[in-house]
Formats: C-alpha cells, structure tokens, sequence
C-alpha cells in the first residue's frame, strides 16, 4: 500500500511532460490498484480500452555521484562505444532522482543519463555522442537540467539525436539540445506541452461511507487533494503553473534549436506531435534517414567535418585513424529535404587571399548546386546559376525550400495529433511559412 501511495504521489497533482495517451495507459493499469476502484476520465479524449498496464517501477534512490564509477571499477564503461562514438540510450519513461545507468522496469532516469555524459566527455577515447532516443517522455523535474548539460557537452564533442521512434515531450526536451535530430520516416517528436492528473475519490468515499475531514493550516494547504472535487479556482491555477512550465520547454528547445525552431514556433505547435518530412517542414528534426545509416555516417565523418547546420566541434579522427569509407547513400524516398552538403574544405594558413577567395566561392556554388538539385527531386524549381550569381547562401536556399514545402501543405497534414479546434484554420507555424516564401518570391 504505501508503494501504492508513492506511485500516486509522482502521477496526480504533479506536472508531466508524457504524451498523455501514455498517462492514460498508466491510469488505466494502475489506477484501480492505487484507489482500490475503477477510474474514470474527464477532459481527455482518448481511447484507452487497448492499453495495457505499466510495470510497476522500482524504487529510485537518491542520486549518489558515483553511478558511472561504478560501471569503471568493473573494467566497463557506462555506455557502449561504436567506432569512438558513445551510445547513451534515452527509452522508456524518464525519471528523476533515479541511481541506476540505463533502463530499470521500463524507466530511464536523467541522473543515469547525465552521469553517461560527463564520462564520455572525460574519456579521450569517445569522439562525439549519439543520443539513441525512444521516448514519450516523463517528468519535469529534472529534464530542463540534464536538457542544459547535453547542449553545453556540445562545445567539448558533437552530439547527435537518433530517434526511433519516439522522441516526445521530456525526450524531445532532450532530443532538442543535440547538435542534429535524425528521424525515420515513421518517426514523432515534438509534444511540447505539460499535463497533470487529478484523482478525484470523494464519489467511491460517499459509497462506502466513508467521510474525510482535512484539517489544514494554510489555505492552499489541501488544494488538489483527492478527497473532494477539484475546484475551478485549483483548476485555473494549476492550469497558470502548466502554462508557466510550457514556456520553460519551448524555452528550453529553443536555445537547442537556435533559427531552427523559435519558442514562439515552439508554442504555435501546441503541445502537437509531428511525423516524418512534416517535423522536418516545421523545424523540429533535422534529417531524415535510417537511423542506423546515419548513425554509422555520424561515426564515419572525417576530421574537420562538423554539423552542417552551425557551427560545431570538430571530430578528432586523423586521417590514419580510419580509411575514409565510401559516402553513405541513402534512398531518394528517406533523403532529407534539405540535406546540407559537407562545409567547404578547410584552406591552408598560407594560401593566397585570392586563392581562399576561389576556393571558398567554388564550394559554395558547388553547394547551392546541390541544394538546387534536391529541391527540384522534391518539385520545387530554383535557377542554379541565377542563385550563384545574385549571391544566395546555401542557407537561405534551404530555407526557401523549407518555407515552399510547407506553403504547400495542408495544415491539418503536418499536424498529425492538432486539436480540433484548429482544424478549420491554419496554424501559425504553415502562416508563417507561407508568409516566408511568399517574401522569398519577391
């Protein structure tokens, strides 16, 4: 019973950032466990009757400073290494205050997660960082910390998301700090919302006669306990402080995404789950591609080669490290949209002014060029030679391209899970990005 109550504790009157069909899924499981009765459900639409129960979870310990210690006083390293890049798993539902590395009853916790990337920033054996997430996410206390370890670990090594499939809400919080977000085709992310749950037991009380007398210093003492109904002044505020901790995500997403996604694009996605080419029309993903391909490329990069999209650092495999393997190819149907060339070659410290110059107008013609051709795969028409010589950055055109995907979608397309409500009208996010090409015609 008291493990009961614990459980009870981390679910009701506590914000979340789960996708709520997963919350239900646990309710519906557990609840009648917890509150000794079926549950019902209000204000949620969704069809629970196909969900099945979630293992119960262990009991999490305080967090001791000495989890991937453990791991090295046993000769292993908390995490698996592939061609020097470190895999740190991020799956199941994430939790707070949990020591233990890895997945535990279906749970992952952030301190687990943050001591895998401290030590794979101190190992001189680990060149950059896969993130391999598949998530819908889990509590708020905690996320936003590890969230701004993962994007300051960026400055030390190259960090990059692979998602399958999942990466939502708490995962996406995370999956956003990475220097890239890679997704299959069938992949989601985004949920960029918070949720709280209720339990309210003052029915199943009155039936059984049995009568609950809270005696409480404090007006607010009692609010949201579960022996009354939930008051409509409670309701608001909690409401207030849910909204307060969806700015922080969208917040939080992005000082990871930077241009890619604003937190007021963050915000205009309401708290909605994006799939595919949509979350790449929108800003949430990066690439899309088999996971395991880009992976595989991740690791392959040479030397000098850093994330296409910013400025990052660099990979530290020398030349003789590694043979230079042959690019990896994927299929035109899982290409990225906007996939970005390689950067231009680094120029020698003593080339010629001119010669930089040349080489470095070369690489970018030789970039639009690229960037020109996978627009017209995806049907949209952009002059090669006309953006060479008004002088476009590779930036802007992928950007173009970008803002003409979406001006061309439907918005209840993109938006794969948006409230009805919208349905009718478009979001703010494809107003935006038909505003941007319409700006980008002229």
């Amino acid at each position: 019973m008291m493990h009961h109550a614990q459980i009870a504790q981390r679910a009701f009157n506590t914000p979340l950032m789960v996708d709520p069909a997963k919350a239900l899924a646990f309710l519906s499981g557990l609840g009648p466990r917890i509150t000794g009765q079926e549950i019902t459900f209000h204000g949620v639409d969704a069809d629970v009757s196909n969900q099945t129960a979630v293992a119960l979870p262990p009991r999490a310990s305080l967090f001791g400073n000495d989890l991937a210690q453990r791991h090295q006083r046993n000769g292993t390293q908390p995490y698996a290494v592939v061609d020097g890049i470190a895999v740190i798993e991020i799956a199941g539902t994430l939790v707070h205050r949990g020591a233990w590395i890895g997945q535990s009853s279906g749970l992952t916790s952030y301190e687990g997660i943050a001591a895998q990337l401290q030590a794979a920033l101190a190992d001189p054996g680990v060149r950059g960082i896969a993130l391999d997430i598949d998530s819908f996410g889990g509590e708020v206390a905690g996320a936003f910390d590890l969230a701004d370890r993962i994007r300051a670990a960026r400055v030390q090594k190259p960090v990059h998301a692979f998602v399958a499939e999942h990466a939502l809400s708490a995962g996406y919080v995370l999956a956003s700090q990475a220097d890239r977000i890679i997704l299959p085709r069938t992949g989601a992310v985004g949920s960029i919302g918070v949720v709280a749950l209720h339990t309210d037991m003052s029915g199943a009380l009155d039936q059984k006669g049995i009568a609950v007398t809270l005696i409480h210093a404090g007006s607010h003492k009692i609010d949201a306990n579960p022996y009354q109904p939930l008051p409509e002044a409670v309701h608001d505020q909690m409401h207030r402080g849910l909204e307060v901790v969806r700015f922080l995500f969208a917040e939080t997403v992005a000082a990871g995404r930077g241009d890619r996604l604003t937190q007021a694009a963050a915000l205009a996605t309401e708290a909605a789950v994006f799939r595919g080419t949509d979350a790449i029309a929108v800003g949430l993903a990066d690439d899309l591609a088999d996971p395991v391909t880009a992976f595989h490329a991740f690791a392959a990069a040479p030397r000098g080669t850093t994330s296409p999209s910013r400025k990052g650092p660099q990979m530290t495999t020398t030349p003789n490290d590694t043979p230079n393997p042959a690019p990896v190819a994927a299929p035109p149907a899982v290409m990225p949209a906007v996939a970005a060339a390689p950067e231009p070659p680094a120029v020698a410290a003593n080339a010629s002014p001119t010669a930089m110059t040349a080489d470095v107008v070369r690489a970018e013609a030789a970039e639009v060029a690229q960037v020109c051709a996978q627009a017209a795969r995806l049907g949209v028409t952009i002059d090669a030679a006309d953006a060479v010589t008004r002088g476009l950055k590779p930036e802007a055109l992928r950007a173009r391209v970008l803002a003409d995907l979406a001006a061309r979608s439907d918005a209840a397309g993109i938006i794969a899970t948006a409230p009805a409500a919208a349905a009718a009208k478009d979001s703010p996010i494809i107003a935006a990005a038909r505003k941007a090409a319409t700006d980008a015609k002229r």
